[in-house]
């Protein structure tokens, strides 16, 4: 049979696209591997330790801070509602000045204005997780869910104005409506400039992932943590040009120990996820690495009780952790803890607190959590 000439423009305009995107390709430069050395932290000083921040929400939820770092000190995002992934979820916020002060609860980013700002418009019904998007400037990725649960989620890039998201858009991640990933963890930086974002995918069988990201944002590579555990929420720690560790949860409803896999070749392939020797009741941890192989984490090391959130130190790249300070002693659960370093060197840890109900934040230095 002959083809008229509308399958022939379609056939043509399709041969068209291919060979553009073949070409793009070829343009793109390759990737390299090579994480972005991480900064020695001062160790000696006077030790300073704040609470700046103690909220508990009167209704509702504020849960999974995020701490995003800027020349003026920093901010502390949360998501806040009725219950978690309900059709009232905003993420809200506070600005921390370098001096320590701390600004009003204001909305950050709504799920209208989010909506609004996708091309085209899109339903957002709930938000998430956010982080901030260390490759460009007052941009976050969060959590958006436009149906369903957290298993629909996608995550999407927002920069954001003085008064709210200017523009959006969702990262290209899955095949399956591009649903079901999601983040929790802060980026992690190659010696190119370019970032790395840790993500997950939630739907039947969960795993961790690192994505790979160019100067412009547009994901270029995805490499899976594998295994056959329930592993979510990774957190990446590099420790030289070549090694990384990455704690996970294991989203197992048994779980009684924290995850861990590694990689040896900037990121391109991870050892299987296994269980570690800390004991964790399904949570998130925050690491940090603070030079050499030596890691800052704060984990809920107690498999029986959420309530309880340390400061711990390995100085073996994870392999063995020593107990430094007890952040929270059971009285109510404390969980999804972000910590992050100040420009000038003093580091911000926040986190969950009063079952989902409540934010805490603290800046201190490493003299004050290394001190007997």
């Amino acid at each position: 049979m002959a083809l008229g000439a509308v399958q022939i423009a379609v056939l043509a305009l399709g041969i068209l696209s291919l060979g553009l995107s073949a070409l793009a390709i070829r343009r793109d430069a390759p990737l390299t591997w090579e994480w972005a050395l991480p900064a020695v932290m001062e160790r000696g000083g006077a030790p300073v330790f704040e609470t700046v921040l103690d909220y508990t929400a009167k209704t509702g939820i504020a849960h999974s801070p995020a701490v995003i770092v800027n020349k003026e000190g920093a901010s502390i995002l949360w998501f806040a509602g009725s219950q978690e992934a309900q059709a009232d979820v905003d993420v809200v916020g506070v600005d921390i000045g370098a001096d320590g002060a701390v600004s009003k609860i204001t909305p950050r980013l709504t799920r209208s204005a989010l909506g609004d700002a996708f091309e085209p418009r899109q339903l957002v019904v709930t938000l998430g997780n956010t982080v901030q998007n260390d490759g460009a400037a007052d941009t976050l990725y969060t959590t958006a869910v436009s149906v369903g649960g957290w298993a629909m989620a996608s995550i999407a890039e927002v920069q954001m104005g003085p008064s709210g998201p200017l523009r959006a858009r969702k990262l290209n991640l899955s095949p399956l409506l591009n649903r079901s990933f999601l983040v929790k963890s802060p980026m992690a930086g190659y010696a190119d400039g370019s970032f790395a974002l840790p993500a997950y995918f939630e739907m039947g069988a969960t795993y961790g992932a690192l994505v790979r990201l160019d100067g412009h944002g547009r994901v270029r590579d995805m490499r899976r943590m594998p295994g056959r555990m329930k592993a979510i929420q990774p957190m990446i720690v590099p420790l030289d040009g070549a090694r990384a560790v990455a704690f996970l949860r294991n989203f197992d409803s048994g779980a009684r120990r924290l995850l861990v896999t590694r990689t040896s070749d900037g990121g391109q392939t991870w050892d299987e996820v296994r269980e570690m020797d800390v004991p964790n009741p399904s949570a998130p941890v925050a690491a940090l690495g603070i030079g050499g192989d030596d890691i800052l984490m704060a984990v809920n090391d107690d498999a029986s009780d959420g309530g309880i959130l340390n400061l711990a130190l390995s100085e073996d790249s994870g392999a063995t952790w020593r107990h430094l300070k007890t952040l929270e002693s059971g009285s109510g659960d404390a969980r999804y803890p972000m910590m992050r370093a100040l420009p000038d060197g003093r580091i911000l840890l926040a986190y969950s607190t009063a079952a989902k109900r409540g934010i805490r934040a603290h800046i201190f230095n490493l003299a004050w959590a290394m001190a007997e």
